[in-house]
């Protein structure tokens, strides 16, 4: 089983959209998928309750009190809280395989995720190279002064950025029905596909 983490310090960068969408394609593509929510929210958990039964399955994990046995499945991906201390950031990158690190184009995420890759920095297995980490620009609207500035801070934290995707009401549209762009055929699905090859790439590595 490959576990996939999806985390951040800051709450309200798209943590639970992102692990949601990694859920349903890895779903769509034939993979036994579970998701386990370790927000005291339970965003996750809803999502997957409005999720109507002819989608692909996805199981979910209640790990909003308690980190519990990992479930048995191709792919576990674990949507993360915000305010993470250092103990629960240890003990969640010791259960992954990979970590994914969602930033928004604003100087507080940014300053926030600085703060958590360098707390991530401090334990072994990403200080070794052992687990990757790719970091994720989310809701970037191209030519903005915002996003010119996201891109500066790119340039500086020494790790990878695999991705930026677009701002977009697809991806809330989709979340109310308990759904993703993985499971919507429209053209505009389609479009916003395409901006997450390259972490569904970084996954796909990860996994060999």
């Amino acid at each position: 089983m490959l576990t996939i983490l999806v985390a951040t310090t800051k709450g309200g960068c798209g943590k639970t959209t992102m692990a949601t969408q990694l859920a349903a394609t890895l779903a769509a593509a034939g993979h036994r998928v579970a998701i386990a929510d370790a927000d005291r929210q339970r965003s996750s958990l809803g999502w997957l309750e409005r999720r109507p039964a002819t989608a692909p399955m996805i199981a979910g994990v209640d790990w909003s009190r308690s980190l519990g046995k990992p479930p048995k499945a191709d792919y576990l991906v674990i949507d993360a809280p915000a305010g993470l201390r250092a103990k629960e950031v240890k003990e969640l990158v010791q259960l992954a395989d990979a970590i994914v690190v969602p930033v928004l184009p604003s100087a507080f995420d940014e300053a926030a995720t600085q703060r958590f890759l360098e707390r991530l920095e401090e334990l072994r297995p990403i200080a070794k190279r052992r687990k990757p980490v790719a970091i994720v620009g989310n809701r970037v609207r191209s030519g903005t002064r915002s996003a010119d500035r996201l891109e500066a801070f790119f340039a500086a934290i020494g790790h990878p950025v695999i991705a930026r995707l677009r701002d977009s009401q697809a991806y809330v549209e989709a979340a109310g029905s308990g759904l993703s762009i993985f499971d919507r055929h429209n053209q505009r699905a389609l479009l916003l596909r395409e901006e997450w090859r390259p972490l569904l790439a970084f996954i796909d590595a990860a996994d060999r």
